[in-house]
């Protein structure tokens, strides 16, 4: 989580690069993330309970009438339009987010994001607390997302999610990178290994995939 949070500019890189595309960037500040296309799902969401969905979406960067009032009518269009993409079961449009179940409050927070044109989405353990309904409903949001060309960080525990959702994974522990495989070349207690172990693939004996599954 701290190495996403330095890639979305909430806590500044002491050390290292990052590159989008091949090239190398700066970022200092949230606004910088966005300014690269990168936005960030947290495990909390950062919703405003009281506000409803386009409340949400529009948080801090509303539209304005010519007046200068807020344009509820244009932002309600607008959040309508990319909620029916993203999840056509939503209705809840003018219910205030509390009231939301887990599964629809991701819905709202992924729709800010991706109006905004997110071209990289960081999601913080987006299944976190959600039951099994929920959990598929998000897993369907991440596979629209990435069919549609949208770059996913997912950090997640749940071997299941990497599994099923990921092409390629990456495990840390205690701050260092274990490694980066295909997801297709391994399997999951080679990823297990990893985890527990801190072992890479081609490091990883009979011996240690026993001692794990026994």
């Amino acid at each position: 989580s701290t190495l996403m949070h330095a890639l979305a500019g909430a806590h500044p890189a002491d050390s290292g690069d990052i590159l989008i595309n091949g090239q190398p960037v700066t970022i200092h500040n949230p606004r910088d993330a966005r300014t690269h296309g990168v936005e960030v799902i947290y495990q909390k969401l950062a919703l405003a309970d009281n506000l409803d969905a386009a409340g949400n979406v529009f948080l801090g960067r509303e539209l304005r009438t010519k007046t200068g009032s807020l344009d509820d009518e244009a932002m309600a269009s607008a959040t309508q339009k990319v909620l029916a993409r993203l999840n056509p079961r939503f209705k809840n449009l003018k219910t205030a987010v509390r009231s939301l179940s887990g599964g629809q409050r991701q819905s709202v927070a992924i729709a800010r994001a991706v109006h905004f044109n997110a071209r990289i989405l960081i999601m913080d353990e987006p299944t976190a607390a959600l039951g099994p309904a929920e959990t598929a409903q998000v897993r369907e949001l991440i596979t629209q997302l990435k069919a549609e060309g949208i770059g996913i960080f997912l950090i997640s525990h749940d071997i299941h999610d990497v599994f099923d959702l990921s092409d390629r994974i990456s495990v840390m522990a205690q701050g260092q990178l274990v490694g980066t495989v295909d997801k297709n070349a391994v399997t999951k207690d080679e990823v297990l290994a990893m985890i527990i172990l801190g072992k890479r693939p081609e490091d990883t004996t009979p011996a240690d995939i026993a001692e794990l599954t026994s």
